[in-house]
Parts: structure tokens; sequence; C-alpha cells
């Protein structure tokens, strides 16, 4: 093996150290980062059995070499998951970032335009750190009216392709008109549906990770 070292040009040595770095970094495990609310925080559910929880093991049965980091805070909004963004960039160097944000802030009937501006910014501070965005969307119920509805869930899918971030349009698609699907909140879904949740974020997920 030395002699095989002693042979090779300082080119080519270097370019097989490159190769040999290369294929290390290929091989390490991905890193997802799931910044959300208490939809994705498993409120109300026993540990393990929220769609994060079942995503990280779905990923493991694919073979898809990754790990999921929680970082989702029950009543978190978009100005919330802005401030913290930082520091879980610096502490997980995420590959992926995966933002569950703006039930809370439609609930509140907060600005549309504001949390818009705090979904870009979360996203330019993740590319900024070598990060792909993922977004899941969400639907409100007509509480402030239709208009301020239609605008909210209209935000994801324009902001989506504004910064070129894969989008699920809406995570509880097929949950949300099942109240027995649901806690006595009428808010959070009982650990049963989130299988569901899982299904609609998924195709999205592991294509999103394979691409990263």
């Amino acid at each position: 093996m030395l002699n095989m070292f002693k042979r090779l040009s300082g080119k080519s040595l270097a370019a097989l150290l490159l190769l040999s770095a290369a294929a290390s970094a290929y091989s390490a495990p991905k890193t997802v980062l799931v910044l959300g609310d208490s939809l994705s925080a498993e409120y109300g559910l026993s540990r393990g059995t929220g769609w994060v929880a079942l995503a990280e093991q779905k990923l493991k049965q694919n073979n898809i070499d990754a790990v999921v980091v929680n970082a989702s805070v029950s009543g978190e909004t978009t100005s919330g998951g802005r401030s913290r963004l930082p520091a879980l960039l610096t502490k997980y160097k995420p590959d992926l970032v995966v933002i569950e944000l703006g039930a809370n802030d439609g609930l509140r009937g907060l600005p549309v335009p504001a949390a818009e501006a705090n979904l870009r910014a979360m996203s330019d501070a993740a590319s900024k750190a070598d990060a792909k965005v993922m977004l899941i969307g969400m639907r409100m119920p007509p509480n402030y009216g239709r208009d301020y509805a239609d605008k909210f869930f209209a935000m994801y899918g324009a902001l989506s392709k504004d910064i070129k971030a894969p989008l699920v349009p809406f995570m509880l698609d097929g949950i949300a008109d099942k109240p027995q699907l649901f806690q006595p909140d009428r808010l959070h879904p009982l650990a049963e549906a989130h299988p569901t949740i899982l299904a609609n974020i998924w195709p999205t997920l592991q294509k999103t990770i394979k691409a990263k």
C-alpha cells in the first residue's frame, strides 16, 4: 500500500483524497430538522406516535440514512420559529429543514403578509446554512372570514414557487373533515390520524431528502 502511494503523482494523490472525502460525505447520515407547532410536537399523544416519529421510522424502513430532529413546540408561530431557527441551524447543521408553521398565526388572525415574511426569512436563513427547505401548508377554518382563509392558504403555494421549495399543500387532507379523528379540543388529531398525515407528507419528504 505504501509503495502504491509513492508511485502516485501529487495530482493523482490529491484527486484520490478528494474522492475519498466525497464518498465519506455522501455516506454520512443526512439530518432533517422539523420546525413545527403542536401538530408536529405530539401534543396530547404518547411519545413516538406523531407523524415526525413515524417519518423517521419510514426513512429507516426505506434504507434512507437520515436523522430526524424534532424541534417543534406547541403554540409556536412563524415569528417564534424565525427567532429560534438560527440557533438550531448552528447546533444541528441540517441538510433539510421542514417548516410546518402558520396554523397558530391563522388561528389568531395575524396578518398574512407577516406570516409570509417570517417563512421567507426562515427559508433564507436555511439556504445560507446550506440546508434545503420544505414547506408544509395549512388551511384555516373560516373563523376570520373566507377571504382571510383563502389568502392564508394561497400564501404557501405562492411562497413555495417563489423560493423554489417543495410544498405539502395541506397536511390534514383527508382528516380535517372527520371530527372523530380529533382530540376533544377539535384542533389536534388523534394518534390514529397521524399515519394519514405522514401519507400526505411522505412523497414530498422522500423526494426532497433524496435530492439533497
